[in-house]
């Protein structure tokens, strides 16, 4: 059980819909979306921040945005729509190989707490099985944020995507065999005390692209029940309340993923969905030389609400309040 003060669950509550499911919009996206869109110019990305914001957050109890290009964005959402702001650099220091994690130097807890936010979101990559030196350091990074949003009283979110050294790609069939225990080890570890989490956003715990009866014929590395399997144990892995992150797959994948994690009796939280909801706008937002962007709003009010809509039915199925997890102190 996760033991938090009254303000942190407050804010937990502005961030969730009626069952106490979290049920978030990402659009935190940076360097990722500069090259969605083939831009580089900044007003258009606050732009298309502002339009994802101001269509999509009537359908979300929240939304993830960050400092650099979204504060106009957070202007416009929704009166009901929670708001949690990334403290981190996009991305990982590059410098190194390491995927060492950098904060933006001109913000802080206290900061985003200003700004408006019901909480602070941390992006780590880690690897279970780096050395011991690489990991001890982002294990401190952990640790200094967590006390920092617990000094400010702020939900701490700690977003975890696994890699691994030796391994280039994350999607590709070798890693999908060892990616339910990189996953499901991450979260056991930072769900100790010392790191001050309250909410884990993760992957699940295996590429769905590689489970039978979802993936590509021949290209099976686990079963349906061996899937479940690892779903379960994701489950049990942590007491804090945990949500999935979408990886950038469709939506419809999405949606039948959440499902598959229900019927598994995975005990999850809710979902913080950025790419599957809205990917397929940024071509049309790309390509517009209309001002106002009119066939991409249309597309937001459309595809993208009904997006957001059949995710929400698949949560309302499948996931568990957060509530059954948290006691307030």
């Amino acid at each position: 059980m996760l033991t938090i003060t009254q303000e942190k669950y407050d804010k937990l509550v502005a961030l969730s819909n009626e069952n106490s499911v979290i049920s978030a919009l990402a659009i935190d996206q940076r360097g990722s979306l500069k090259k969605m869109l083939g831009s580089e110019d900044n007003a258009a990305i606050e732009e298309f921040k502002v339009m994802i914001s101001e269509n999509l957050t009537p359908y979300s109890s929240s939304i993830l945005l960050d400092p650099e290009y979204g504060l106009p964005a957070t202007k416009v959402r929704d009166k009901d729509a929670g708001l949690i702001l990334a403290y981190e650099e996009t991305g990982y220091d590059a410098s190194s190989e390491e995927r060492y994690p950098d904060l933006l130097d001109n913000w802080s807890a206290l900061r985003i707490k200003e700004a408006g936010a019901d909480a602070v979101k941390i992006l780590l990559y880690y690897d279970i099985d780096a050395g011991k030196e690489i990991n001890d350091i982002k294990h401190a990074f952990v640790e200094r944020v967590g006390s920092e949003c617990d000094a400010e009283n702020i939900p701490y979110f700690l977003e975890i995507l696994t890699y691994d050294t030796k391994i280039e790609d994350v999607k590709s069939k070798e890693f999908a065999e060892i990616k339910p225990r990189k996953v499901n080890e991450a979260m056991r570890l930072f769900s100790e005390d010392r790191y001050k989490v309250d909410i884990l956003k993760v992957e699940v715990p295996v590429n769905m692209n590689y489970v039978e009866g979802f993936g590509k014929e021949g290209e099976v590395v686990h079963t349906k029940q061996e899937a479940k399997q690892y779903f379960k144990e994701q489950s049990d892995s942590t007491h804090l309340p945990f949500i999935f992150l979408s990886a950038g797959v469709s939506a419809q994948l999405f949606q039948d993923t959440i499902a598959f994690a229900g019927e598994a009796n995975s005990t999850f939280n809710g979902v913080l969905c950025g790419r599957a909801t809205w990917k397929e706008s940024t071509d049309i937002f790309a390509s517009e030389s209309d001002a106002t962007h009119s066939a991409t709003v249309e597309w937001l009010k459309t595809n993208g609400k009904q997006n957001i809509e059949a995710l929400n039915d698949v949560l309302n199925q499948h996931a568990v309040s957060w509530k059954d997890k948290v006691e307030v102190k």
